[in-house]
């Protein structure tokens, strides 16, 4: 039987990042705290300080949402641009 693998929440990773930042214990204590593989808690703290720049940044990341706004946009474009053609196919055929 295969074992399934553990899924973290963010909040949880970014708790062990914040205590390896701190380095108030060694990554193997906090390893053998959590129960994850040391590896695991040095990529969790790499990532989080590669992107710590992103709280400060003036632009925020693309949500769900924005990404959705955008895409709304781009079909009322279409639409706008489709209801431009049959309106002159409708002049020119005289309809």
């Amino acid at each position: 039987m295969k074992k399934e693998r553990r899924k973290f929440s963010a909040s949880f990773k970014a708790k062990v990042a914040i205590e390896a930042i701190n380095e108030v214990q060694t990554v193997q204590e906090l390893a053998s705290k959590y129960e994850i593989h040391p590896t695991q808690i040095t990529a969790w703290k790499r990532e989080f300080l590669e992107k710590a720049e992103l709280v400060f940044s003036k632009e925020s990341p693309p949500t769900g949402h924005d990404a959705e706004n955008t895409k709304e946009k781009e079909l009322y474009s279409k639409i706008g641009e489709l209801q431009v053609r049959v309106d002159f196919l409708k002049k020119v055929l005289g309809k």
